[in-house]
């Protein structure tokens, strides 16, 4: 069965982006600049927490999308940020499902590409959905070595 995903506010998804994306560090560092712009989109994936019941559904997976253009290139295109699984459902098609919902919405919206800097060691996701890498690997602080991803909706 695919996991329920749904458009959210951001409040909804920010405590699972804080304790996976920024663990040990402030609160206030899992808040992005994009989170308010206007055409800015936040999605989250629902599990039961492990136990099977149709009783205490939560958030566990989330992602922001937003307008931004991909340095060089003149399509219209979405930038993802935020992008977080629960490491207990982790490999169990949750971030999987919530992607290709969030491409749908984007795709939508008009996005005719979308990109992101993803981390490292998340490559595998990433192609695995189709994104391929473009450039060199880079350092983001607070996060760590990142590639640059980019897949084609068109």
């Amino acid at each position: 069965m695919e996991p329920r995903t749904a458009v959210v506010p951001v409040e909804d998804i920010f405590d699972l982006r804080w304790r996976v994306l920024r663990p040990g560090l402030p609160r206030e560092s899992a808040i992005f600049l994009e989170d308010g712009h206007p055409l800015a989109f936040h999605m989250a994936a629902y599990g039961d927490g492990g136990d099977g019941g149709d009783g205490g559904e939560e958030v566990v997976a989330c992602v922001t999308f937003f307008p931004e253009q991909l340095p060089g290139d003149s399509a219209i295109a979405y930038r993802i940020r935020g992008m977080a699984t629960a490491p207990e459902v982790r490999g169990r098609g949750y971030g999987a499902a919530l992607l290709h919902a969030a491409l749908e919405q984007a795709r939508q919206r008009g996005a005719e590409l979308v990109w992101c800097n993803g981390r490292t060691s998340a490559r595998g996701f990433w192609e695995g959905q189709g994104f391929t890498v473009v450039g060199e690997e880079f350092v983001l602080e607070p996060a760590g070595p990142h590639f640059l991803f980019v897949a084609k909706l068109v």
